[in-house]
C-alpha cells in the first residue's frame, strides 16, 4: 500500500516529538511505501532534513509557505466568478464554513492565480463588506495586510500538485490537514487524521499570547484556525488522538463520534527497560528532553530549578532537546547565566537511551502536550517524572480507569514555578519512594503503550480505510 504521509513543521526537518514518531512509525511499516508531503515555513529548509529516511520513503514533496510570497500577480486579472464560487470565497474570507470542494477546483483544476485574486476587485469587494460589517472602527489598510497573510498561503497551498496514493494520513488538521482534504478531493482515496496535541487549540493559546497579532483581528486568527481544522476533520474517513479528553474536544470541535479512536502512543520498550538505575553519587540528576520553545516553558523549569538549588544543592538538570526558538533559546541561556546556575547544562540532541543513565528522574514543563513520548521512555527506562498537568499527563503520571498499578511522579499545574520546585525537592529528597514510583511507570508502559500495540491498530485502520474505499 502507498501512504502519502502529511507533515507540518516537524518531520524531516526537527527532532523530537511528532518527528520521532514519524520516522519510528515509517521504520515499523516496510511492508508500506510512503511519500512524504510535508510542509516547512521557509524554502531555504529545502532538503535540510534532520533524519536518515527509511528505505520505504521513496518520494518526499516540500511546500513552503514563504513560497507564497513569490507568486507575482497578472495584471489586470479579471475573475468571472459563479455565485457558489463568491459565496465559498465570502466564507473562506470570514473563516466561517467555506465549500472547500469549491475552493479546491478554483484553485486546482481551474488554477486561479492566488496573488491575482487578493488584488482584484473581487476581492477588494468582498473585504469592504466585511470591514463594514465587522471592523468599521480599523483602517482598511491594518484589514487588507490581515486577511491578506491569512489567505495567501492556503490559495498557495491548494493549487499544490497532488501525490499519488491508496491512503492520506495526515499528522494534525491545520494546512496539513488541509493538503489531506485536499488529497481526498483530488484522488478520492480515503483520508485518515491523526491529532497528536489539538493544533486549533494549541494555535488559539498562541494567539492570545501573540504580539504579532493586532488586537482587533485577534479572534479572527482563531476562527481561521479553527475553520482549517473543520476541512479536515469532516472529510476524515478515521479520526485519531492519543487519549479519551483528546478525543472529545475534537468531537466538541466538530469530528464524527463514530469516525474517533483513541491510539495511545507507543514507544520501543525493550530498548530502555534494562537501563540499570543511576549509581549513587551524592548527587540527583533531574533530565528535561524538551525542545528550546516558547510551547515548553523552558523558563519556568530554570526558575524552579534555582528555587530547588537553595533548598537541595545536591541536584543537576540535564536539558536535552534542539531549539526551535533561536531567540528563545538565547533568552534561557542569559538567564540560566544570570541566576548563576551551575548545575544547569544544555547539552542539545543526545542518545536519549544512552544519557537515561545517568538520570533519576525526568521533568517536562509543557504548557501544551499530547502524550509525550519523553515521559513514556523514562518510565520505560524505570525513572519517575515530574509534568506539568497537560493533554493526558495526570493520566500517565497516575493511570487511567481500570489502571491499579499506582503514582509514577507528580503533576503541577502548568507555569506554577512554586509548585513544580516543591514536587522536584520531594523527588529529590524521598529516594525510596522515587525507586518505587519508577517501578510503576515502568509496569504501565510495559502494559499499555508498547510501540507494536500501537503499529497494530494503525495497521488495522489502514486496511479498513482502503477497503472501504474499494467497497
Amino acid at each position: 500500500m502507498r501512504i502519502c504521509m502529511i507533515l507540518e513543521g516537524s518531520y524531516p526537518y526537527t527532532f523530537g516529538g511528532v518527528s520521532s514518531w514519524a520516522h519510528n512509525f515509517i521504520k515499523a511499516c516496510p511492508q508500506h511505501e510512503f511519500v512524504l508531503w510535508v510542509i516547512a515555513a521557509k524554502a531555504a529548509d529545502k532538503g535540510n532534513f534532520k533524519y536518515e529516511l527509511p528505505e520505504n520513503v521513496t518520494e518526499v514533496r516540500e511546500v513552503f509557505l514563504d513560497d507564497a510570497l513569490k507568486i507575482r500577480a497578472k495584471r489586470g486579472a479579471r475573475f468571472s466568478l459563479s455565485d457558489n464560487e463568491m459565496e465559498a470565497l465570502t466564507d473562506f474570507i470570514d473563516c466561517e464554513r467555506p465549500d472547500w470542494d469549491e475552493l479546491f477546483n478554483m484553485y486546482q483544476n481551474k488554477r486561479y492565480n492566488p496573488a491575482s485574486f487578493l488584488m482584484s476587485e473581487e476581492f477588494l469587494d468582498i473585504l469592504i463588506e466585511l470591514c463594514k460589517e465587522k471592523y468599521p472602527y480599523v483602517a482598511f489598510a491594518d484589514t487588507f495586510h490581515t486577511m491578506r497573510s491569512m489567505m495567501l498561503p492556503v490559495l498557495h497551498l491548494i493549487g499544490s500538485r497532488v501525490p499519488e496514493a491508496d491512503v492520506y494520513h495526515t499528522i494534525c488538521t491545520g494546512y496539513g490537514g488541509l493538503l489531506g482534504a485536499l488529497g481526498h478531493f483530488k484522488t478520492g482515496k480515503p483520508l485518515i487524521l491523526t491529532e497528536h496535541g489539538i493544533y486549533s487549540r494549541e494555535r488559539e493559546e498562541e494567539i492570545i499570547r501573540a504580539q504579532w497579532v493586532i488586537p482587533a483581528f485577534k479572534r479572527q486568527w482563531i476562527k481561521f484556525f479553527y475553520m482549517l481544522s473543520d476541512a479536515a476533520y469532516s472529510r476524515s474517513r478515521f479520526i485519531t488522538c492519543l487519549f479519551g479528553n483528546a478525543s472529545k474536544i475534537q468531537q466538541d470541535l466538530g469530528a464524527a463520534k463514530e469516525r474517533c479512536h483513541v491510539i495511545p502512543n507507543g514507544i520501543h520498550y525493550e530498548k530502555f527497560c534494562d537501563i540499570p538505575p543511576k549509581e549513587d553519587d551524592g548527587y540527583v540528576d533531574i533530565g528535561a528532553v524538551i525542545r528550546l520553545a516558547q510551547i515548553k516553558d523552558v523558563k519556568t523549569l530554570i526558575y524552579a530549578f534555582h528555587e530547588l538549588t537553595s533548598k537541595f544543592p545536591n541536584v543537576r538538570l540535564h536539558i536535552m532537546g534542539g531549539v526551535d526558538d533561536e531567540e528563545y533559546a538565547r533568552e534561557c541561556y542569559e538567564l540560566t547565566d544570570q541566576l548563576g546556575l551551575k548545575n544547569l547544562k544544555f547539552v542539545g540532541q543526545v542518545n536519549v537511551i544512552e544519557y537515561m543513565k545517568k538520570l533519576d528522574f525526568t521533568v517536562l514543563t509543557s504548557i501544551s502536550e499530547g502524550q509525550p513520548l519523553s515521559v513514556l521512555e523514562s518510565f520505560a527506562a524505570g525513572r519517575p517524572a515530574v509534568t506539568t498537568d497537560v493533554g493526558c499527563c495526570r493520566q500517565l503520571i497516575e493511570g487511567e480507569e481500570g489502571d491499579l498499578f499506582g503514582i509514577a511522579g507528580y503533576c503541577v499545574p502548568p507555569m506554577h514555578r512554586e509548585g513544580l520546585a516543591k514536587a522536584m525537592e520531594k523527588m529529590c529528597r524521598e529516594k525510596d519512594e522515587r525507586i518505587k514510583m519508577g517501578e510503576v511507570g515502568k509496569l504501565r508502559v510495559k502494559t499499555f503503550y508498547q510501540h507494536p500495540f500501537m503499529m497494530k491498530r494503525y495497521n488495522d485502520l489502514y486496511c479498513e480505510a482502503a477497503s472501504k474505499w474499494q467497497e
